[in-house]
């Protein structure tokens, strides 16, 4: 039994988890979304540094992520008895950063040093150099590399760079809850971070030629090897269960019933200017020389989050899009998901453009949406299909003022929020769509959020059960705007 005082009290599959693992050089925590896997990583953290293991730790996360590493996570599980240092990583090269960058990686503190960075920056010579000095300077480490199917291909720079790193790697840990997204081959180069023959072998070819069915295609004059099937994955499975360990919600006996997560996304230089001349001055000027204007806080406040969802309305003529990180901050999400799930944005552009983002992504079969353009005869069916458990249809991209009442969708145990709406009723009656009677596991929900903005503000009204559409007509109006 594991002797280790928790900052906050583990479930129990987490206590499993964090026992089986914990001494282990490498491990996979394949752990599904809402199981607290996080958690698991930094009470690793705490019991390798109390033990004398490691001094640092070297913390890789998306981008959507990583921000909560170090605003949340953290301080929430880490001992408030560990003294530590945290650095996060800024991709704007400033001399006030890289100063205090090479401070940190040098300095010889007894404190936990914990550097957090986004998995982007290992696409940069600056990232991996900072990376691997860090790790250098500080071998008594550990590396955890968080939603790890961000490194499943293999040709891709930043996937190299990051396996690159387990030369220097005292501990290794990857964190995600579906491990294979497409393909088996997915496994290879994230086990491959953890050790060189994680599964058995060291290079991909071999290991393609072990559990893929391959057959040598001609076009023109290239030749190439497609993959027709897959093979020996019993095998396969017996392998990645001797370094892992799989937890899905359904198992999990001890979680709550309802699960609230926050992903963050950052905005783009257009949208950022955007945001502060609407915030500041009640309207904003697009690129192409439109105006969008406001004659209400209500107004101001739904500009606003236009503007953080990458659309706006101009005052004459047709939505203008925005370029933005949202849409591909969900669909890196739904990479992630198990099963179904529901979307709800709040605006029908938005509805449109997340609905053709998965089609091409998932196929045709795999969406449908639901919201004031959906006829009404079509409506029913939709929902049928969702809820038949081997029916291809997987994301519902819903409205929630059109589908937040009276239907049920507990075939999903994944709720999205791509927008919220000011209305509390709505935000409680679409949360209820999910859990409800015939709802048999566990529900996540995950709220897309850019820091500092509206976006904040309206989901930390709605989580105190303030209706923000009452709110905002009080004497307090510009607060909201602040």
């Amino acid at each position: 039994m594991l002797s280790y005082d928790y900052e906050t009290q583990p479930y129990d599959h987490q206590r499993k988890a964090l026992e089986d693992s914990w001494a282990a050089e490498f491990y996979a925590l394949l752990m599904e979304m809402g199981t607290g896997k996080t958690k698991v990583a930094i009470d690793t953290m705490g019991v390798l540094y109390e033990a004398g293991k490691i001094k640092a730790a070297l913390v890789i996360a998306p981008k959507g992520v990583y921000d909560n590493w170090v605003k949340g996570e953290i301080p929430i599980h880490l001992p408030k008895r560990i003294p530590r240092q945290i650095v996060r990583w800024t991709p704007a090269k400033t001399q006030k950063f890289e100063n205090e960058l090479k401070d940190f990686i040098v300095d010889r503190d007894p404190k936990l040093k914990v550097f957090v960075m986004n998995v982007e920056a290992f696409s940069t010579d600056r990232g991996l150099d900072a990376a691997e000095a860090f790790l250098y300077q500080n071998p008594d480490n550990l590396v955890v590399v968080d939603e790890s199917t961000t490194i499943k291909n293999r040709k891709a720079a930043r996937t190299k760079n990051i396996i690159a790193l387990q030369k220097r790697a005292k501990y290794r840990r990857i964190l995600t809850g579906s491990p294979i997204t497409k393909s088996p081959m997915d496994l290879f180069s994230q086990c491959n971070f953890l050790a060189e023959k994680a599964l058995g072998f060291n290079s991909y070819y071999a290991f393609q030629a072990r559990y893929a069915n391959v057959q040598k295609r001609t076009m023109g004059h290239r030749s190439f090897q497609q993959i027709m099937g897959y093979r020996r994955l019993d095998e396969l499975s017996d392998k990645l269960d001797r370094f892992s360990n799989r937890v899905l919600k359904e198992d999990c006996l001890d979680l709550p019933a309802k699960v609230y997560i926050r992903r963050e996304v950052t905005f783009t230089p257009e949208q950022e200017r955007l945001y502060r001349q609407m915030q500041k001055l009640a309207l904003a000027k697009l690129e192409s020389g439109e105006l969008a204007t406001t004659a209400s806080v209500l107004t101001q406040i739904m500009r606003l989050q236009q503007i953080c969802c990458g659309h706006l309305q101009p005052d004459e003529g047709p939505i203008k899009e925005v370029k933005n990180n949202r849409m591909n901050e969900l669909l890196d999400l739904t990479d992630e998901l198990q099963g179904k799930a529901i979307i709800w944005a709040s605006y029908t552009h938005d509805i449109q453009q997340i609905a053709s983002a998965l089609r091409d992504r998932f196929g045709p079969e795999a969406v449908a949406t639901y919201y004031g353009e959906t006829p009404q005869d079509e409506r029913q069916e939709i929902v049928e299909r969702f809820q038949q458990k081997d029916n291809p249809l997987r994301f519902f991209v819903g409205q929630p003022k059109t589908g937040g009442y009276g239907i049920t969708l507990t075939a999903a145990n994944t709720v999205i929020y791509y927008s919220n709406s000011y209305d509390l009723e709505i935000r409680l009656q679409s949360e209820d769509r999910a859990h409800r009677i015939g709802q048999t596991n566990k529900v996540t929900y995950v709220d897309l959020v850019t820091p500092g903005t509206i976006d904040e503000k309206i989901l930390g009204a709605l989580r105190s059960k303030i209706d923000v559409a009452s709110e905002v007509l009080g004497e307090d109006a510009r607060d909201w705007l602040s």
